[in-house]
C-alpha cells in the first residue's frame, strides 16, 4: 500500500513539473491552476477517482470551440479583405478540424500532460486524433476563462497564425479568385498568367508560373501542376499588392 503511495506521490509531482514547463513555454502562468489541470483530464480519468472531486475537459472543449471559432475568423475577416463568406467558410473550416488541432496539439507536447484512465491508457488514448484534438480546445477554452480574450489571440499569434501565414492551409484557398477580385474592383487592368518553366521528369514534373498585370510581374509561383502554380503565383501576388498598400 505504501509502495502505491509514493508511486502516486512521484506522478503527481512529475505531472506538476510538465504543467509548469508548459506555462514557461508559452509565456502564460494561470491565475486558475485547476482550469489548466481540467483541460488536461479525460472523462476516463474521472471515472476512476471519483472519491476525488475532478472534472473532466468535457465542458472546457465545448467553449474553447467557439472561441477557437470567434478568434480564427476575426483573424481570416481581417487577413483576407477579398475573399468570400463561403471562401472564408472553408478556410476556418480547413484550421478548425480534427487534423489540424491534433497537429497543434501535438506541436505543443500535450500528449504527455492528460490524465487519462488506465483503461484508456493501455489502448493508446494518449496518441488518439480525436482526443488530442478534445484537449486542444479545452486548453484554449481554460485560457480564454482564466485570462480572456486577448491572450486567447496572443497564444495564436505563436501556433496558429504564422501558420496561416506560411500558407499551410493554402490547399483550400483560391487565390487566383481574390486576386481577379481584386485587380476588378480597382480597375487596373488586366492579369495573365504564363508558364515560364517545366521541370523534372513526366512523373514527377515541377512547373514554375508568372502573372501579370497589364504586362507587369506581380508574382512567380511553383507547383506540380500548372494550376497549382498559378495558384502560387497569385498568392505572391496578393503578398505584393497587399504590402505595397500598407506603403502607401
Amino acid at each position: 500500500m505504501r509502495k502505491n503511495w509514493k508511486e502516486k506521490e512521484i506522478n503527481n509531482r512529475a505531472n506538476e513539473k510538465q504543467f509548469k514547463e508548459l506555462q514557461n513555454s508559452i509565456g502564460v502562468i494561470f491565475e486558475n491552476e485547476k482550469l489548466l489541470k481540467q483541460a488536461f483530464t479525460h472523462s476516463s480519468y474521472v471515472n476512476e477517482h471519483r472519491r476525488k472531486p475532478f472534472e473532466d475537459n468535457e465542458r472546457l472543449e465545448f467553449l474553447g470551440d467557439a472561441v477557437l471559432e470567434l478568434t480564427i475568423s476575426q483573424f481570416l475577416f481581417k487577413k483576407y479583405p477579398t475573399m468570400t463568406e463561403g471562401e472564408l467558410t472553408k478556410l476556418r473550416a480547413a484550421i478548425v478540424c480534427e487534423p489540424s488541432l491534433v497537429a497543434f496539439a501535438n506541436e505543443l507536447h500535450f500528449g504527455k500532460l492528460i490524465l487519462l484512465g488506465k483503461g484508456e491508457e493501455m489502448t493508446g488514448g494518449r496518441e488518439r486524433p480525436a482526443l488530442l484534438a478534445d484537449v486542444f480546445e479545452a486548453f484554449i477554452g481554460a485560457l480564454y476563462l482564466d485570462k480572456g480574450i486577448e491572450v486567447v489571440i496572443q497564444f495564436l499569434e505563436k501556433v496558429v497564425f504564422p501558420k496561416i501565414d506560411a500558407g499551410a492551409f493554402s490547399h483550400v484557398m483560391d487565390f487566383k479568385s481574390q486576386l481577379q477580385e481584386l485587380i476588378q474592383r480597382d480597375g487596373s487592368g488586366m492579369i495573365e498568367y504564363c508558364v515560364l518553366q517545366e521541370k523534372g521528369p513526366a512523373h514527377n514534373k515541377e512547373f514554375v508560373s508568372k502573372v501579370t498585370l497589364n504586362g507587369d510581374e506581380l508574382g512567380v509561383g511553383t507547383g506540380r501542376s500548372k494550376k497549382e502554380a498559378e495558384q502560387h503565383a497569385a498568392q505572391m501576388a496578393l503578398q505584393m499588392l497587399k504590402n505595397e498598400s500598407a506603403q502607401n
